[in-house]
């Protein structure tokens, strides 16, 4: 069963040394290029996707007391698959059944199943791209790359901090404490990992494989059977992992039910009635804090790692590149209509304007700036569309519409247009201390620039943020602003002109959300993100000398 790892690891050898040195590097190439995953691989991708709708999803052996599905894409068609579907005790047995044998396996057996499950998901990017693109409405090639190459990079990123982890301890030792002129003690001591339980894998419906696969295959690796429960809007690219996993997992000799599939429908969802079981041990959430708060009252037997609701938040205190600072800004606030968690939402700008290389700018003429470079962006509705893709969920495009009051200064998106709804409000005003995910955001005339940067980290520690942004000249506040954000626990980007935005994470050097503040309490991927999923128990005895 140590083919498969045999046979990716320096795959695996690389990744450990990059999560140590937190250096670029990537195994699997972001661009969707013919000359890279072969020319015939987006007709491919694009026939297989097809070939999927309107049918029945195949698992091989996977329980079954029914079918269910009832996706349809931001872009209008309805998917029409139907997926297995299992009642929560079904799903828990098959998952009990599996444990042994996972658990049993040895470390490399079972880091071999995801490097070789990755390997092959990255081959189906295309397809993965399809099917993410008309589940979550992101446009294609962002579609292709967070849904497949850097959702990969982020399981690869997990595995690596896995294996890191069961391996740093000798498995086995012997043990002599000298007795002066007596024969010395000696054991002989061997540690056994064991796993922490069921894994339940909760997707969310913007980046079902992104945010997935981190908390799966860390799981996994370290011996924990996982339940992977897609939000029932994007079920298709977690279920095409699924179906991976538990081909590679029966050709390794290991239960294919070690990962399992729960499919429901809006307004019948099963995430609860899984979620409280006494065998699930560890769940992995990303979603609203409502909900989050609901795991953290009743999942009392699980140990959580979550990323939620945040209010990410740009403080534009002085700059030296007035068209570079808004063309980064247009672009991070406009990426797939700010339905990622990175997205900044609140800006903060002195009221008395700011110093910039075309001279002092007043309040008004840096927020006009802003929207000037947002319409620049998006006046080609074709490159709009690249950028913006669709909105994933009803609910999101309700909610612009409902805070577009005020002074508006961009209608954008509220109005059916393409990018984000800009809206002015006072710094006290209540809408703008809450997240209001989606293509929104608020310029807020703050006292100074100081000032600012208060609010900004107060906010992020009061209300969660996972990314923070600052633009100043200002070398003194700069380190403040670093300070003061580093205590509020936020991620923090200064002066991005170029090719870099605040809404990028990037595996194998950015730690994605601190688990600092209170939009999570884990973070992509540290050590303690893999570290209690398993733990080590001693066998000893005593050896003659």
């Amino acid at each position: 069963m140590s083919g498969f790892f045999d046979l990716h690891r320096p795959t695996l050898e690389s990744a450990v040394k990059a999560l140590f040195c937190r250096e670029y590097w990537t195994p699997y190439p972001e661009v969707p290029s013919g000359r890279i995953y072969g020319e015939t691989a987006k007709a491919e991708g694009e026939a297989d996707f097809a070939a999927l709708c309107g049918g029945v999803f195949d698992l091989s052996g996977h329980p079954a007391e029914g079918q269910a599905g009832a996706e349809v894409s931001p872009f209008g068609s309805v998917l029409g698959i139907r997926y297995p579907v299992a009642a929560p005790d079904a799903l828990i047995a098959a998952a009990v059944a599996a444990a042994p044998a996972l658990a049993g396996a040895t470390v490399e057996a079972r880091v071999g199943v995801c490097l070789e499950a990755l390997a092959r998901l990255n081959r189906m990017s295309f397809t993965i791209a399809n099917a993410t693109m008309h589940t979550t409405g992101q446009a294609f090639a962002m579609a292709f790359q967070a849904g497949g190459p850097h959702a990969q990079d982020r399981g690869l990123e997990a595995v690596a901090a896995a294996y890191a982890e069961m391996t740093r301890f000798a498995d086995h030792a012997r043990w002599e404490k000298p007795q002066g002129k007596a024969a010395p003690l000696v054991m002989e001591k061997r540690w056994t990992l064991r796993p922490a339980g069921i894994a339940l894998t909760i997707g969310c419906n913007t980046f079902p494989t992104w945010n997935s696969y981190p908390g799966l295959f860390a799981s996994l690796a370290t011996g924990n059977p996982v339940i992977v429960k897609p939000h029932p809007r994007a079920i298709l690219p977690l279920a095409l992992t699924v179906r991976v996993l538990r081909e590679v997992l029966a050709e390794a000799g290991l239960p294919a039910d070690a990962v399992l599939l729960a499919v429901d429908e809006p307004g019948a969802e099963v995430t609860k009635a899984l979620a409280v079981r006494v065998e699930v041990k560890l769940i992995d959430y990303t979603g609203s804090q409502a909900f989050g708060d609901w795991l953290r009252g009743h999942a009392r037997q699980a140990q959580l790692f979550t990323e939620e609701t945040g209010v990410n938040s740009v403080v534009i205190a002085a700059t030296d590149d007035l068209d570079g600072m808004c063309a980064n800004l247009a672009f991070a606030l406009s990426l797939y209509s700010g339905q990622m968690c990175t997205s900044p939402q609140n800006i903060y700008v002195p009221a008395g304007g700011i110093d910039t290389d075309k001279g002092h700018l007043g309040f008004d003429a840096v927020a006009a700036a802003l929207v000037a470079a947002i319409d620049g962006l998006l006046a080609d509705p074709v490159r709009a569309a690249g950028i913006c893709g669709a909105i994933a969920n009803p609910a999101t495009r309700a909610r612009v519409e409902a805070v577009a009051a005020g002074r508006v200064l961009r209608a954008g998106a509220a109005t059916g247009g393409a990018g984000p709804l800009v809206l002015a409000v006072e710094a006290d005003d209540p809408v703008a201390r809450e997240e209001c995910f989606g293509p929104v955001a608020f310029v807020i005339a703050c006292a100074d620039a100081d000032a600012g940067i208060r609010s900004a980290a107060d906010l992020a520690a009061e209300k969660g943020a996972i990314t923070a942004a600052l633009y100043d000249t200002d070398a003194a506040r700069i380190s403040r602003a670093e300070a003061a954000f580093a205590a509020a626990g936020v991620n923090l980007s200064v002066n991005l002109t170029g090719n870099i935005f605040v809404n990028q994470s990037a595996a194998f050097s950015d730690f994605h959300v601190t688990g600092a503040n209170p939009a999570g309490n884990a973070s992509l991927t540290d050590t303690a993100f893999v570290a209690t999923r398993f733990r080590r128990v001693m066998s000893r005895r005593p050896v003659a000398a």
